[in-house]
């Protein structure tokens, strides 16, 4: 017992100072909003209110990374932060899209929560999270608008799920798309233009399993989410990118 006491206490002790050492900046900060810091300033320096802003995880950072002027031609600001949450997001969603004041939030997230990223949670708590975004956005006068999640047969960074992710995405976009007409958001709809016969993302718009590539968001998701912006902010919006050319649809 007095061993096991002492080894207790040096445990403690360890943590402790541990503790006092810290992380690295970049480890303590769990939503990441350092991510963001910078770009959020200028944008605010900058006067012009974003027609948009893109929230979500990898799907949405590798949009910007993949098609920056996309977002640059038609006033649209991304923010996306690769193995994000739908808590992650949530706890950022002030700084990363209330204080920007954009016209109208779009928002892509639930993937990961269904890949666990997180830790375990329910699809319940998972709507929960987005309609909390959808709540705050619509508190400070900005539009909404809500993407499917995208289809995935399996996760490469999961390869031991004891569950069906494809299923489990179904079963979420359903519950997303009925949220949205219950609250008259609009839905974007990507999963059915995506999926395969084995409810997976296609292969010819697959970067991996879980991932669109470059051609997905030139040929699927820019020419369907730009006419529901329109829609709603009564704009025209037609900046397509594609590669390092561009088309105007």
């Amino acid at each position: 017992m007095k061993r096991f006491l002492t080894l207790c206490l040096a445990l403690i002790a360890c943590a402790c100072v541990y503790a006092q050492k810290g992380l690295p900046l970049t480890q303590q900060d769990w939503a990441k909003f350092y991510r963001y810091e910078k770009l959020n300033a200028e944008v605010l320096a900058s006067g012009v209110r974003p027609d948009a802003v893109f929230m979500g995880n990898s799907i949405t950072q590798n949009w910007a990374k993949y098609h920056p002027d996309f977002f640059k031609e038609n006033n649209f600001v991304g923010r996306g932060i690769g193995g994000q949450t739908t808590s992650h997001m949530l706890v950022r969603f002030r700084r990363d899209v209330i204080e920007l004041n954009p016209r109208v939030v779009v928002i892509m997230a639930g993937i990961n929560d269904i890949a666990l990223n997180n830790g375990k949670i329910t699809h319940e708590n998972i709507l929960n999270n987005i309609k909390s975004m959808c709540e705050l956005a619509k508190l400070h006068k900005i539009k909404v608008i809500l993407c499917s999640v995208t289809p995935a047969a399996k996760f490469r960074w999961r390869p031991n799920v004891d569950f069906v992710p494809a299923d489990e995405i179904i079963r979420l976009n359903k519950m997303i798309k009925e949220y949205c007409k219950a609250n008259k958001i609009p839905y974007v709809d990507y999963h059915s233009q995506l999926v395969d016969a084995q409810n997976g993302l296609m292969t010819k718009y697959q970067k991996d399993s879980a991932h669109p590539n470059a051609i997905c968001y030139t040929e699927v998701l820019e020419p369907t989410v730009l006419p529901v912006i329109n829609k709603v902010l009564k704009t025209k919006h037609n900046y397509i990118a594609t590669g390092d050319a561009t088309i105007k649809k």
